[in-house]
């Protein structure tokens, strides 16, 4: 691999279309959760100009309104009567299949070793987790920082410093390398899309620029060792004013941005979306696993970039294959840490429902859980206490070592 070399990343707001249907999504599966936290629920969404489809196939006791649901999340977005595409106006569709089926209650919160290795996963995945020493978060620099700029956009909308923004937003970050390591900020694109007062007396693309300038770039780096320089190139909406945006300009749709819910493409991801599946969709927490174990290895000190590959089969609890690279980083040999992370990791589909307690937390926690992943990544959050971020387990590896 090279040394030295520039990498971009993008990351998108929670009001562009395709992040829009994550969170319908997962609000959905969030709903059904609270109510049964037995759901079997799978839901997609597909949004274009004022139209918005979801599609489910469920096995609930909850009581499910499809279309609120929908509107309460492109309400809190922030899609008003204001905006072009809105939560009052836009029309619902659903194609919905209710699966009748014996269901089996299984609590995997008292189920013994052995009641866990039968339970088998039912899709076949092979999925990636990834982490890196490059941020606090264990987490690539490009996207970690197009995340962070998309926050600081959506802020200052919400908390009206900037009024004319509307939700949707994209951010680009190239990061320019030098020998492997972080060397500076490369570019910086932001397109910013503008109500429709903007057309009529609103910021010109100078004060725009001006304005990212002041209220988004620079307090998103104030704590960043790494900062834009006098050769950072800065592009804010270079293609001209963005009026209106959202659905009304691009359609949208579930588990299209699976590289802004992982590793911005710096690392290998699964091409199954990760939002509007239950938890035991393998492809989904199966993802979590690797990364908890990846995240668990850098922080040991045993390798400075980590992948982990877990593969798993229809009818076998176990994944059939784990998988480790580090990328020339390691300080012992990636089979070495393949035996460790299997001993000490649980990759069986029930073992990572019980250890994160993945049926419970949307009861848990205000506002659900699974919503909450659908918009800035589903890995290397440092804003939500999710269970695979934890490094609880790198001084055993430590030790092991």
């Amino acid at each position: 691999m090279k040394k030295d070399f520039m990498f971009t990343s993008e990351s998108v707001t929670e009001g562009h279309p395709d992040k829009l249907c994550d969170q319908i999504s997962d609000a959905i599966v969030d709903h059904c959760l609270q109510q049964d936290p037995f759901s079997r629920i799978r839901a997609e969404c597909a949004v274009f100009t004022n139209i918005v489809f979801i599609a489910a196939r469920f096995e609930t006791t909850a009581s499910v309104d499809f279309p609120n649901i929908a509107r309460q999340v492109i309400k809190q977005i922030g899609y008003n009567e204001n905006t072009t595409f809105n939560a009052r106006t836009c029309s619902i569709l659903t194609g919905l299949k209710e699966l009748r089926q014996e269901r089996q209650y299984v609590d995997e919160r008292n189920l013994s070793e052995e009641e866990i290795d039968r339970i088998a996963a039912q899709d076949q995945a092979t999925v990636f987790g990834f982490a890196c020493n490059q941020t606090a978060s264990y987490m690539p620099m490009p996207i970690w920082l197009a995340h962070k700029l998309a926050r600081r956009l959506t802020s200052v909308r919400f908390q009206h410093i900037l009024p004319y923004l509307e939700p949707d937003g994209k951010i680009q970050v190239g990061v320019e390398y030098k020998n492997g390591r972080p060397h500076r900020i490369h570019t910086i694109t932001i397109i910013a899309s503008q109500d429709k007062t903007t057309a009529n007396g609103g910021p010109d693309l100078k004060r725009l620029h001006d304005d990212m300038l002041e209220y988004v770039i620079r307090p998103a780096f104030h704590d960043e060792e790494i900062r834009p320089d006098s050769k950072t190139k800065i592009f804010i909406n270079p293609e001209g004013p963005v009026i209106p945006g959202g659905p009304s300009v691009h359609s949208g749709l579930t588990g299209r941005k699976n590289a802004v819910d992982t590793y911005g493409e710096y690392s290998r991801y699964s091409d199954s979306a990760l939002s509007g599946k239950d938890p035991m969709r393998i492809d989904r927490i199966g993802a979590y696993a690797a990364r908890y174990a990846a995240k668990n290895v850098v922080a040991a000190g045993l390798a400075e970039e980590c992948e982990v590959q877990l593969s798993y089969s229809i009818g076998l609890s176990r994944p059939v294959s784990i998988q480790v690279e580090t990328f020339s980083t390691g300080k012992v040999s990636d089979e070495e840490i393949a035996v460790l992370i299997e001993r000490y990791f649980d990759f069986r589909l029930a073992g990572i429902i019980k250890q994160f307690n993945l049926r419970y937390l949307p009861s848990t926690i205000k506002g659900g859980f699974y919503k909450k992943l659908a918009a800035y990544g589903h890995v290397g959050r440092m804003d939500i206490g999710l269970p695979w971020e934890l490094t609880d387990k790198a001084d055993m590896l430590k030790e092991e070592v």
